[in-house]
């Protein structure tokens, strides 16, 4: 059968690929620890559980929604972002979709013609530029030295600029690095942004996971000039616990989120009924288990990379937000003669029986990407694991 160039050309999520790689060898068998996904490992919280069986059993889950969303979230929507954001928007500006990545990549099939730009920040998580070519769009690609945590400049972001720039994603904190943009860095990006009409793509998902003394500023409501620039990319799954039950949403200008609900009309018809009923009791019920979970991954944190510095020829800086650590191994590389870290990645697993992520996904060929929202026996034997498979390696 004929595939289409698209198709063709469409490289495959490294993330859910060593996921179901090490699904299939646990199938078999083997003893398989796997650090791969984005994924809370905590159950969704009780409240929201009840209210999807409250919908379900009412009836109200057994058949379509809008296209955009049931009222009751979009409005649940509008009053979580004034609360969080301190921002005032109306249901119109809101689109719930299956998903924060499909609103993602709605956003791309609307504002992209062919050959038009998107600058992405590297490390970038893995659909971003995926989902850029799929609309025609040309993926601008602006590396952050891991010097400066792996962030942009407003000079890095010109230099890439060019007239068919039509916009920029910003991911903080950020898959997969975990860090954070401070206020200012924020400020200047956005007023270059707004100065050449540029769109920020405000990818805000890790927005209530941040450790320490860091904050999470969200872009938008630096200035109301940025906001207007701005199209805010949100959702439950990572806050909630709730990557199952695939709901985002965006919110911003009304004739872009307009002309996405009309992409979502022909594509998905409708975000699942029950989720979005669950949904509205995420966001406006109890928001204890929050908190809870939150302090439970920085536990984590604390606690794993005091341990995986300690590994040979690892270094990290440590992570402000998210759920990843993502550690430069390229002296390890070296003392253990691998020349790519894909390489190490796949022996890792077929020898150490250790799943992770190779940076090279992630535009990162020195990293590796380890996330900590598994439980804590499973992270201290995972670290135990390739500790002595590097120093193994290195004896020969």
């Amino acid at each position: 059968m004929k595939l289409s160039k698209r198709a063709q050309n469409l490289k495959p999520s490294v993330t859910l690929a060593a996921s179901a790689k090490a699904k299939e060898l646990k199938a078999q068998g083997l003893d398989i620890l796997s650090v791969t996904l984005g994924e809370p490992d905590f159950s969704t919280p009780k409240n929201i559980q009840e209210a999807a069986i409250a919908a379900i059993q009412s009836g109200k889950a057994s058949f379509y929604t809008p296209t955009a969303g049931i009222p009751e979230l979009r409005q649940a929507i509008v009053e979580y972002i004034e609360k969080y954001y301190g921002l005032s928007y109306t249901p119109a500006q809101t689109l719930v979709t299956d998903g924060a990545k499909f609103a993602l990549y709605a956003l791309f099939q609307v504002i992209l013609d062919e050959g038009d730009e998107v600058i992405i920040p590297v490390p970038y998580w893995v659909s971003y530029a995926e989902q850029v070519s799929l609309a025609g769009g040309t993926p601008i690609f602006v590396e952050g030295l891991e010097a400066n945590q792996f962030k942009v400049t407003v000079d890095d972001l010109e230099h890439a600029r060019t007239t068919k720039t039509q916009a920029v994603v910003l991911n903080t904190p950020s898959n997969p690095t975990g860090m954070i943009y401070t206020k200012d860095e924020l400020q200047a990006i956005g007023e270059w942004a707004v100065a050449h009409d540029i769109l920020i793509v405000a990818d805000d998902i890790y927005g209530r996971l941040v450790y320490g003394d860091a904050e999470f500023t969200p872009i938008a409501t630096i200035s109301e000039a940025i906001r207007q620039q701005t199209m805010i990319i949100n959702g439950v799954s990572k806050t909630y616990s709730m990557t199952g039950w695939r709901i985002g949403f965006a919110v911003g200008n009304i004739e872009l989120i307009k002309a996405m609900t009309d992409i979502a009309s022909q594509a998905t018809s409708n975000p699942t009924a029950v989720s979005q009923y669950a949904a509205v009791e995420a966001l406006t019920g109890p928001q204890d288990s929050v908190e809870t979970m939150r302090q439970a991954f920085e536990e984590r944190l604390n606690k794993l990379h005091a341990l995986v510095v300690e590994i040979p020829g690892f270094t990290c800086a440590k992570p402000q937000g998210a759920f990843y650590l993502f550690p430069n191994v390229k002296e390890a590389l070296d003392m253990c003669g691998y020349t790519d870290v894909t390489t190490f990645t796949d022996d890792l697993l077929n020898e150490a029986h250790v799943a992770l992520v190779t940076g090279a996904g992630f535009g990162a060929p020195e990293n590796i990407r380890i996330s900590y929202a598994s439980d804590w026996d499973t992270l201290e034997e995972t670290v135990k694991r390739i500790k002595a498979f590097v120093e193994k390696k290195r004896q020969k």
